[in-house]
């Protein structure tokens, strides 16, 4: 690769940080501006942007090459499965070069004489970024709300428009979190607002279409900065819920959704460490709760007795080896997902007592519900897809679980999903923990013979669990001769709720261990070529990354780092930035001196090393409202400073996005394609 230029080299000013009578010098604290106006700091980004252009110019051709390979697999003129909800269908449709969707409504499935509700292409037309958070239909069907993110940190405006004149009313929402919920008098609504400082939603106001938004009530606050907060509608939309969640503690409150102006009743209190969702079909509460049952239970309970954990009555008791992920309910049936194995599955019960399981065939996948508006439905939509499997839908009987496919991915070009083959391996940990493993290659160039170069993926954080799902644009590495692997590592939920636990807080370390021993045993099988292994994260995946590569550097050729958690211990002592009080429960509270020590311990930023480093890739927002843009920024910083090679390092900041990185489907490739140009560069330089 081109240094024709050479890589920016930041000032340093010491900034000392004293906590429990230990001090930490931090030289690049300075990067910190929270207006991200200060000229000095948006120059040197600039400068690491024209860095990186400089660095990839001779690779450009492959990176162009790769996204019109993955631009190139798309249709363009594309629909969604039309869903019923109420006495309209809705569905969306991409065409063309457009980079967003139009919504549409009709009175039948067919979608004939179809009403357009949102362009969205117009809509974003004046801005850099642009993203639609929630669209919210009112129950007589006459208006609709939606709310818009215009520069990426996830702060939304609702506006609402008549869709019988097509004309929007004055009504405009500021500084929300996106939900918008109707009551069911078709002219009050309820959303929540954000702390603009921390951007957590804190605050539930009603508002009356017709009347300014000052003149909004606040119907409840949260005064524990450590709750996440969101909205909701019961199934038989009879109430509307707030729910509350801290990492392991939940809270849920309830209105009638008839009498928008009463107020809202606490349904369970919050007890430290029970986490559950409630949710009501006629005179039925229907709960999912963890209280004694580490891996859920199903309970339902009738009015009078939701306040009391004693009263609810066990339908599904907890086990072992089987996580409860979820619950729908219909007039007919409900639907529990479960976890068994590292595997989704689908069990339909009838009300009678009487159950089937939905079953699929590969031999890892990823499937989830659909949108299923109407409890009505003798059937339930389901989302589907594996690692050699396009993402498809299916509209499966609940009386016979007999399984209809209404449409599946369609890839242009020659992928044919028998050149391919996916394989779920477990492998053993230094502390003797088997680590499942989701893998794909493509059959033909695939040697297992330790010559295969090889990506590995991972995440481990807050109980998420990346099941191996389909993905068009990593063919481009497969068709290349990559392997491409998913380390279920701990710290998701894979494998129940202990499976997360032991990847948190003071068992973090497992998470990152666990990584580089499935890399360890996957070259040691040969699946992969040790001198051409590439691993990729973002977010927690980030610090992964960060991690990983201070404790096992010589492991790993290249690194993809985005939107990355480095600053670990800064940034959780530092109550101002957004998120850090409610993840006290996921990392630790690094003012309690043990958790200072765990977190000190892994901190990529704080244990950056003077050693050969991979060649890193690290990209972020300037808006970013998860991770701030100074953390990957410091991070740089210093790693140039520390590095005793002349590795890339490589740091781009998309200057109009945030954590979602760039909006818009085919941008998007963008940022994929220049990842995949910077690994096969490195592949192609090291065959």
């Amino acid at each position: 690769m081109s240094q024709s230029i050479s890589a920016p080299i930041a000032k340093k000013i010491p900034h000392i940080l004293e906590t429990h009578a230990e001090q930490r010098v931090d030289n690049y604290y300075w990067m910190r501006d929270d207006n991200r106006q200060d000229p000095e700091i948006l120059a040197h980004l600039e400068a690491e942007n024209d860095y990186l252009k400089a660095v990839m110019a001779p690779h450009n051709t492959l990176k162009d090459q790769l996204f019109e390979e993955m631009k190139g697999r798309i249709v363009k003129d594309d629909s969604s499965v039309p869903v019923k909800d109420g006495k309209y269908w809705y569905m969306s449709e991409v065409a063309g070069d457009n980079e967003y969707a139009f919504h549409y409504r009709a009175d039948n499935a067919e979608m004939q004489n179809k009403q357009l509700l949102l362009d969205v292409n117009e809509l974003a037309a004046p801005y850099e970024y642009y993203d639609i958070g929630d669209m919210a239909v009112s129950q007589n069907d006459e208006l609709m709300a939606y709310s818009e993110d215009t520069d990426g940190r996830r702060i939304y405006k609702v506006k609402f428009i008549n869709l019988e004149s097509g004309e929007y009313l004055s009504d405009e929402l500021e500084n929300t979190e996106g939900q918008v919920v109707w009551a069911n008098d078709n002219r009050t609504v309820f959303y929540v607002k954000k702390d603009l400082q921390t951007l957590l939603g804190f605050q539930v106001f009603r508002h009356v279409l017709g009347t300014p938004q000052s003149d909004d009530v606040l119907v409840y606050e949260e005064q524990d900065r450590q709750f996440y907060m969101g909205l909701g509608k019961s199934r038989d939309d009879s109430q509307i819920y707030i729910y509350l969640a801290a990492t392991e503690t939940s809270e849920q409150w309830a209105l009638d959704a008839n009498n928008p102006e009463q107020v809202f009743e606490l349904l369970c209190p919050r007890l430290e460490g029970h986490e559950f969702g409630i949710d009501k079909f006629a005179d039925q509460y229907f709960i999912v709760s963890n209280h004694q049952a580490k891996n859920f239970k199903l309970c339902t309970a009738k009015l009078e007795d939701i306040a009391d954990i004693a009263n609810w009555q066990i339908q599904i008791a907890q086990r072992d080896d089987v996580l409860i992920e979820g619950l729908e309910l219909f007039n007919s049936h409900y639907i529990v997902t479960e976890r068994c194995l590292g595997q989704t599955r689908f069990v339909v019960h009838d009300y009678q007592g009487g159950s089937h399981t939905l079953a699929f065939n590969d031999v890892c996948y990823s499937a989830h519900m659909g949108n299923n508006p109407e409890p009505e439905s003798t059937a339930v939509r389901i989302h589907y897809s594996s690692l050699t499997t396009p993402s498809s839908v299916y509209e499966c009987d609940l009386a016979t679980g007999e399984k209809q496919c209404l449409k599946q991915q369609q890839v242009l070009g020659s992928f044919s999903a028998d050149d391919y083959a996916s394989e779920r391996l477990h492998i053993t940990a230094r502390d003797g923990v088997k680590v499942p493993v989701s893998l794909v290659y493509k059959k033909s160039l695939f040697k297992k013979d330790g010559t295969n170069p090889m990506l590995q993926y991972g995440y481990g954080a807050y109980g998420i669990t990346i099941d191996p799902n389909f993905s068009s644009n990593t063919l481009s590495l497969l068709d290349r001769g990559f392997v491409y692997a998913i380390a279920h590592i701990r710290g998701s939920e894979m494998l129940g709720r202990q499976w997360y636990e032991q990847g948190k807080k003071a068992h973090k370390q497992n998470t990152f261990n666990d990584f580089e021993d499935v890399t360890r045993s996957l070259v040691e099988q040969g699946y992969a070529d040790a001198h051409k292994v590439f691993a990729s994260g973002g977010s927690a995946g980030g610090l992964l990354m960060g991690a990983v590569v201070n404790q096992a550097p010589q492991l790993y050729l290249g690194i993809g780092c985005h939107v990355p958690f480095l600053d670990v211990l800064t940034t959780m002592l530092d109550e101002s930035i957004p998120l850090t009080t409610n993840e006290y429960d996921e990392w630790g509270n690094p003012n309690n001196e043990a958790d200072y020590h765990t977190i000190k311990a892994y901190s990529p930023y704080d244990n950056l090393l003077p050693q050969a480093y991979p060649h890193i890739l690290v990209t972020t927002g300037l808006h970013d409202s998860q991770v701030q843009y100074w953390e990957p920024m410091k991070w740089v910083a210093k790693l140039r400073e520390t590095k005793t090679t002349d590795s890339l390092l490589l740091f781009r900041t998309d200057m109009g996005s945030g954590h979602g990185g760039a909006s818009g489907r085919f941008k998007r490739l963008e940022e994929i394609a220049l990842e995949q140009a910077f690994f096969i560069s490195l592949f192609e330089q090291a065959s």
